[in-house]
């Protein structure tokens, strides 16, 4: 498996960026925050991150369960208010950490990219679409909580 801080450690990590959807013209920024527990007794980690769009109230909160890693490929369920609980497919290599989910019974598809920078920090992008034509784009960066400011 390779070696990632991110998803595979446990530790936070802060994020920002851009969200583009497609029934709004204008972009909106977003920032993250991510907590990554310890790997528990079953080979799964638990992820909870929240998503906080600039503008809006409502944050939003996503539960990730990380699990099943062998020679480069891992499963991924995401349970939220919106969806409920849906599992996908990932990948991992040196460099990028990368999932889909596609649900067919819903009309939901998406992907998410973290390409590894250096030990503590990612650039990331992701797209996700509804059956009721909804697309969102997303494209930003993420870095370890550690560091007393966000990267230049």
């Amino acid at each position: 498996m390779a070696q990632h801080p991110f998803l595979l450690n446990p530790g936070s990590w802060l994020g920002q960026g851009k969200i583009q959807l497609n029934m709004v013209s204008e972009e909106l920024t977003f920032f993250t925050k991510w907590n990554v527990n310890n790997f528990d007794s079953d080979g799964r980690v638990e992820c909870l991150q929240e998503i906080q769009v600039k503008g809006l109230s409502d944050i939003m909160h996503n539960q990730f369960f990380i699990y099943d890693c062998v020679a480069g490929e891992f499963r991924i369920d995401l349970e939220n208010q919106a969806l409920g609980k849906i599992t996908g497919k990932g990948v991992i290599n040196d460099k990028v950490i990368a999932w889909e989910f596609r649900v067919e019974e819903i009309g939901f598809e998406g992907i998410e990219l973290y390409e590894k920078q250096d030990e503590k920090n990612y650039l990331m992008r992701a797209e996700y679409s509804t059956a009721d034509q909804f697309r969102t784009v997303i494209q930003g960066r993420l870095w370890h909580q550690s560091q007393n400011k966000e990267p230049a």
